[in-house]
């Protein structure tokens, strides 16, 4: 599970690959990592009196409530039109016992004004990407968003639990498709990891998404932003599909129509 910061020389990779990217966003869905492996591992930054508490920094679970399985589009990678087979499903993640946290401790630790909530700033703020740089503000963003029931803009106790959960879950999948043990995700990790949750897409198309998403230059993807990465993916999935009635991987669609899924659709 992640853990607060806690410097260590590298991390072990899942066992088995998960059954797809956690959750999924909208009805469906790096700091540079030294040699080595994470110089502090992703996930919350300090536990109260300096204890390591298992999760990152917050956790993760399903788009605002339970994620049940990890899944969005997940299905055959094969299947035509570039995301999942029949039912745009992925199947479940294998399970594997892990200790309990204790939320209430976790939760205390990062709500800094002690308000009872989480702001954007806390969390961000308690979360780490396994770099020497923050945590993607726009990642936090839309977790912010997905978990945020009341829409206040801010976590409470009981949406915290669900977000615990979904950021494990997405530290399990990063981890599992960093093969190098590097701390970040390179174009052949992302096409493995992508085409593994049902996605057909093209090199061309990751070039495009690791250029967008490396924000220091070295054609690599950190833990923060390979979250909003395929949380766009999805969303933006989902939003196709419920326009692709034959489920042909093909619509057609005019200007305006096209202007509407767009700004339509919550990222």
């Amino acid at each position: 599970s992640i853990t607060f910061i806690e410097v260590m020389s590298g991390y072990g990779r899942p066992s088995a690959p998960p059954g797809g990217p956690p959750g999924g966003y909208g009805g469906a869905p790096g700091y540079q990592q030294p040699q080595g492996g994470y110089a502090a591992p992703g996930g919350f930054n300090a536990a109260p009196g300096g204890a390591a508490l298992g999760g990152y920094n917050a956790a993760p679970a399903g788009y605002g409530g339970q994620p049940s399985a990890p899944g969005g589009y997940g299905g055959q990678p094969s299947a035509p039109g570039g995301y999942g087979g029949p039912g745009y499903t992925a199947p479940p993640p294998p399970q594997q016992p892990m200790a309990q946290p204790n939320l209430n401790q976790i939760f205390a630790s990062v709500d800094k004004d002690r308000s009872g909530m989480i702001s954007v700033n806390e969390l961000q703020s308690a979360l780490s990407n396994g770099t020497w740089q923050p945590f993607n503000p726009e990642t936090i963003r839309l977790m912010i968003s997905m978990f945020d029931k009341d829409g206040n803009g801010t976590i409470n106790f009981q949406e915290f639990g669900a977000l615990w959960k979904y950021i494990n879950d997405w530290q399990n999948t990063f981890r599992y498709y960093d093969r190098d043990n590097s701390g970040s995700i390179d174009q052949n990790e992302l096409q493995t990891a992508i085409a593994s949750f049902g996605f057909s897409l093209s090199p061309k198309f990751y070039r495009l998404v690791v250029r967008k998403f490396d924000r220091d230059g070295n054609q690599r993807i950190t833990f923060d932003d390979f979250i909003q990465c395929l949380v766009i993916i999805q969303t933006l999935s989902a939003a196709f599909q419920r326009k692709d009635t034959n489920r042909n991987g093909w619509i057609q669609i005019n200007y305006e129509e096209f202007m509407e899924l767009v700004f339509s659709t919550k990222i």
